[in-house]
């Protein structure tokens, strides 16, 4: 990794007076104005900060929610402006709009060494349409603010919008060094992992892991199967599953994995047990063995006995990446397999990468701070598209221009 968190002192040196815009990943959880998890601010923070410290007038853009291209205060950024310039320890200003009169005043207000915070960019129709005309019209408008651009915003490259990828044609760009941070465990885990490596999924479904099975397969030394996905696998072996979720269209899918593991010599870990109850409720939970799951029962959260032996492969791992947790862990009764998992982890000699998204806010509801891991990764969707071997256009745009 190059010094200053992926921002090479050349470049640094270059950046003092100039307008910088730098797409952050600021889409942090909000319970009305309160962000309820800031882990994604935090992560932002070292590159606004050292651009900062080397004179350029910091402009931040990014997005929050899902708004439907026009305004929507409930998906306001104002909130996590203010959050950043806590983290920052100064004021930070923020524009009421994106492009249009005030970005521009707040912008053109901007001293040496300050730092905005622009409107959320999806109050813009033109941030995340398909039509190239519209994107990059938009694009123009954004990069009409700055004259140089930074990426760091991890959580997005995967998309091509216009703050991601437009901009990036439009101005001299740079690498932030939470992209390049994300970008070079990716790597580990994909070209040199140390062994043995472990993969653990969880989450819904297994359809949206499947890209993630096919290139980790040959790579992995053993794949921990959890969450709902585990119920098409038990399927897929001939078990009743009750009331569990089910992809019926994705058991014979399961069932080829399960051979390809056998096969390749990859260590294959279903749970044993399951942690049952009548209803989606934090309420009259029980313990099941796996293959005996009642047919008035659902499956919410691994069994003790398989977080037993789910923690003992990830703590003999040296490579260890997770992504999806083992069980509805926002209720009492059904995060014990997930806090299992994320124990485990934090004892892994060697590298541990948790890959965002819903396991991020897992470790961090459960109590887990972000250093006890090797690396939190702050794009779920971003890092398992890299893990699949996509290409993903805010990073190959850079690559271009490189």
């Amino acid at each position: 990794m190059t010094d200053n968190h992926g921002l090479a002192p050349e470049f640094l040196q270059t950046v003092s007076g100039k307008r910088v815009l730098v797409r952050s990943d600021l889409n942090v959880p909000l319970d009305g104005t309160t962000i309820t998890d800031d882990g994604r601010v935090r992560a932002s923070v070292p590159t606004i900060r050292r651009l900062a410290a080397a004179g350029a007038r910091v402009v931040v853009a990014a997005h929050l929610g899902r708004p439907k291209g026009e305004p929507d205060p409930a998906y306001s950024l104002r909130p996590v402006a203010a959050r950043l310039g806590e983290l920052l320890d100064q004021e930070v200003a923020f524009a009421t709009d994106t492009v249009g009169a005030d970005a521009q005043r707040v912008v053109a207000g901007l001293a040496d060494g300050q730092v905005a915070v622009l409107e959320n960019v999806r109050f813009n129709a033109g941030e995340t349409s398909k039509d190239d005309a519209e994107r990059g019209a938009f694009a123009d408008q954004l990069a009409a603010l700055a004259d140089v651009f930074v990426s760091d915003g991890f959580g997005v490259v995967h998309r091509k919008q216009a703050s991601v990828y437009d901009v990036a044609e439009r101005l001299p760009s740079a690498v932030g060094g939470l992209v390049q941070a994300e970008v070079e465990v990716l790597q580990r885990l994909t070209d040199s992992p140390e062994r043995p490596y472990a993969v653990v999924l969880g989450g819904s479904k297994v359809s949206d892991k499947l890209g993630v099975i096919d290139n980790l397969l040959d790579k992995a030394d053993a794949l921990l199967i959890g969450g709902g996905m585990v119920f098409t696998f038990l399927k897929a072996a001939g078990h009743e599953v009750g009331t569990s979720l089910l992809e019926d269209d994705q058991v014979e899918t399961a069932r080829r994995y399960v051979e390809q593991a056998a096969a390749q010599g990859v260590e294959l870990v279903l749970p044993t047990d399951v942690v049952v109850a009548p209803a989606f409720a934090d309420a009259d939970a029980s313990v099941v063995a796996a293959d005996a799951i009642p047919a008035d029962q659902m499956g919410l959260d691994i069994g003790p006995d398989s977080a037993a032996r789910f923690a003992e492969v990830v703590r003999g791992a040296r490579t260890v990446f997770w992504n999806g947790p083992m069980g509805v862990f926002e209720m009492s009764s059904f995060a014990e397999g997930t806090r299992a998992v994320a124990e485990a982890l934090t004892q892994v000699d060697g590298l541990s990468v948790v890959g965002g998204g819903d396991s991020a806010a897992a470790v961090r509801q459960l109590g887990f701070s972000d250093d006890q891991f090797g690396h939190i990764s702050t794009g779920g969707g971003a890092s398992l598209e890299y893990l699949e071997g996509k290409t993903l256009p805010g990073l190959a745009i850079l690559e271009e221009g490189a």
